[in-house]
C-alpha cells in the first residue's frame, strides 16, 4: 500500500512538473503575445494619429482652396472693370470739349458715359473721393505736390486722375496733387 501512494505520488510529482512546463511555455506563450499586443497597440496610436493629421491637413486645404475660390468669384470681373474705367476716362476727355458745335454730337456720349458709370456703379465700383481730403497712400498716388496758403500740408488740394474702389479694394489709385 504504501508502494502505491510512493507510486501516486511519485506520478503526482511528474504530473506536477509536466503542468508546471506546460504553465511555463504558456506563460512564455502569453509573454510574447501579449508584448506584440502592445507593440500593435502602439502602431494602431500611431496610425490614428497618421489618420487624423491627414485629415486635419485636408480641411485646411478644402478650407483654403474655398476661400481661394470665393475670392476669385469676389473679383473675378475686376480686369474688365479696369478696361471699363479707361473708356470712361475716355469719355470724359471728350465730354471737356464741348463746345456748341459739337453739343448734340456728345449729347450721345453722355448717355454712352451715364451708361457704363451705372454699370460700374451696379457692379460694385465706386468713386474714390479725393479733393480736400488728407492724403492716404492706400488709396492715393500723389504726382505733384505744392504748397498753397491756407491748407494743411498733406492735403489733396487737385485730383488729376479719378481712383476707384472695387468692393474693398482700391481698382485704381487717385493721381492727385497734394499740399506741402
Amino acid at each position: 500500500m504504501e508502494e502505491n501512494k510512493e507510486i501516486l505520488n511519485e506520478e503526482q510529482n511528474v504530473q506536477e512538473k509536466k503542468e508546471v512546463k506546460e504553465n511555463k511555455k504558456i506563460n512564455k506563450h502569453k509573454d510574447k503575445h501579449q508584448e506584440e499586443l502592445i507593440k500593435l497597440q502602439e502602431l494602431l496610436g500611431q496610425e490614428k494619429e497618421k489618420s487624423m493629421r491627414i485629415q486635419a491637413e485636408m480641411m485646411n486645404f478644402k478650407r483654403r482652396k474655398e476661400e481661394e475660390v470665393d475670392q476669385f468669384k469676389k473679383y473675378a470681373n475686376e480686369d474688365i472693370l479696369k478696361q471699363l474705367i479707361a473708356v470712361c476716362d475716355n469719355f470724359e476727355r471728350a465730354l471737356g470739349m464741348e463746345t456748341k458745335e459739337n453739343e448734340e454730337f456728345l449729347k450721345g456720349f453722355k448717355m454712352m458715359y451715364t451708361n457704363i458709370l451705372n454699370i460700374l456703379n451696379n457692379n460694385g465700383v465706386v468713386e474714390i473721393e479725393a479733393l480736400n481730403a488728407p492724403f492716404d497712400p492706400n488709396i492715393h498716388q500723389a504726382v505733384l505736390t505744392e504748397v498753397k496758403e491756407g491748407v494743411e500740408p498733406g492735403i489733396v488740394i487737385d485730383v488729376l486722375q479719378k481712383g476707384y474702389m472695387y468692393k474693398d479694394r482700391v481698382l485704381r489709385a487717385t493721381m492727385v496733387k497734394v499740399s506741402e
